[in-house]
């Protein structure tokens, strides 16, 4: 079907206007001049390319991380034109990927190539899956165009936003070392014999070497790192109660961040780590390893999560996660400490783990409410506000003490503080010898 451009309308607007100032049988005028531009509309639609001879191709990056930036590029071709063709292409982009632009207009040379270019900055985590492409196609007077669809399927992937990136690269440069290896040596907390050295006031001396003391005439001691290639796993609630948000964004995102943060940490200390996502079912799971990968592999499995609204079955995520990895490992739990969801979900499933593991329970804490219970104003709406606050700060703190009572190692931090504080606990595990 024909599609009038801008210039045809403003052509027949000119022509009306001019014939209508005129003297003589007017009718008669404007009956030969519509004539005459239907015709040549005609002319032009004939000669107009079809949108199906067009051939567009879309270059897309594999993923963007949520935060990140990206570029999104067409390639558009018309092999069998015999003269230039202009058009105009829209993609259909979906608006929170927050395209710079999704249409361009192109003057393509007949037998040549245009390509043009947008950036992406993705304000939403998923998978996008692209399909169309818009064409029109415009006649060589520009009087009428052709229109149509160009199915071009593409998929686009928004992994998590990784807020921690560079404070948990710098741990893993700079303290792991630190506390996994200079603590283990210093304390002799580690499990691990790396060798003879001389005796500092640090050292304990019950691990001084007798024998090398005597051979050499000076105290002695042997040192011991931490032990390599443990085995860490993550469970990431995907239920009702990591749906709420926290800082503008659901406390699974938080909860991501934090996963990737300690995954960095660990796979820098030699150790695996592995990953299963649950809510109502198991949603994904990634063995533990430490490959360079790792950390792609656990943002491949998380990136299209979208938390469930309905409660999570903590004991059948355990049993599965523990029949499938049977070595000893440190079991990190990231979910809210709701106090219903806790009683009956996660409490009656954590002997399953603590029996034969170590389990590190991690919650991120709302800094509005931290706020609200330290607002001292005295106007009736922040007294209520501040009550409420310190009863929800409390029924936490009570959830806490409860987790801890039998067994697991409790991280409820702020936002900003949780990525940090489950590394530094996972290296403080680590340190005492305790996997």
């Amino acid at each position: 079907m024909p599609i009038p451009t801008r210039r045809f309308v403003a052509l027949v607007a000119a022509a009306s206007v001019v014939l209508l100032v005129l003297p003589g049988e007017r009718w008669l005028r404007l009956l030969v001049a519509n004539g005459a531009l239907v015709v040549l509309a005609a002319v032009d639609w004939l000669r107009c390319a079809r949108p199906g001879a067009i051939e567009v191709a879309r270059q897309l990056p594999s993923a963007i991380s949520l935060g990140g930036t990206g570029e999104i590029g067409w390639t558009v071709r018309a092999p069998q034109a015999r003269h230039d063709v202009r058009l105009a292409l829209a993609d259909d982009l979906a608006p929170s990927l927050h395209a710079s632009t999704r249409r361009f207009a192109a003057h393509v040379p007949a037998g040549g190539t245009v390509t043009a270019s947008a950036t992406l900055r993705p304000g939403r985590r998923g998978r996008f899956l692209l399909r169309h492409v818009v064409v029109r196609v415009h006649g060589p007077f520009r009087l009428v165009s052709r229109q149509g669809t160009i199915v071009a399927p593409a998929t686009l992937k928004v992994l998590p936003r990784y807020r921690s990136r560079e404070r948990a690269e710098a741990l893993a440069r700079s303290r792991v070392l630190d506390v996994g290896l200079r603590l283990a040596r210093g304390r002799g907390t580690g499990t691990e014999f790396e060798q003879l050295r001389e005796y500092t006031p640090d050292d304990e001396t019950r691990r001084m070497d007798w024998a090398a003391t005597a051979r050499t005439g000076r105290p002695i001691v042997r040192a011991y790192r931490a032990e390599r290639n443990q085995t860490v796993v993550v469970l990431l609630d995907n239920g009702r109660v990591m749906a709420g948000r926290v800082d503008g964004v659901p406390r699974v995102e938080h909860a991501m961040d934090a996963c990737m943060a300690l995954t960095t940490v660990a796979i820098h200390l030699a150790d695996r780590v592995g990953l299963v996502t649950f809510d109502r079912q198991v949603r994904a799971i990634v063995p533990p390893s430490h490959r360079k990968d790792q950390l792609g592999l656990m943002s491949d499995a998380m990136y299209d999560l979208e938390p469930e609204l309905a409660e999570s079955d903590y004991l059948g995520a355990f049993v599965q996660a523990t029949a499938r990895f049977r070595r000893r490992a440190l079991y990190v739990v990231f979910t809210e400490l709701a106090s219903a969801a806790l009683d009956e979900g996660l409490l009656p499933a954590l002997p399953v783990l603590v029996r034969h593991h170590v389990v590190l329970v991690a919650s991120v804490r709302d800094p509005d409410v931290l706020a609200w219970a330290q607002d001292a104003a005295p106007d009736p709406d922040a007294a209520y506000r501040r009550a409420a606050a310190v009863t929800a700060l409390a029924e936490r703190d009570r959830s806490a003490a409860l987790l801890r009572s039998r067994g697991a190692i409790v991280v409820d931090l702020p936002p900003d503080d949780l990525a940090m504080g489950v590394a530094e606990a996972y290296l403080r595990v680590k340190a005492t010898g305790r996997l």
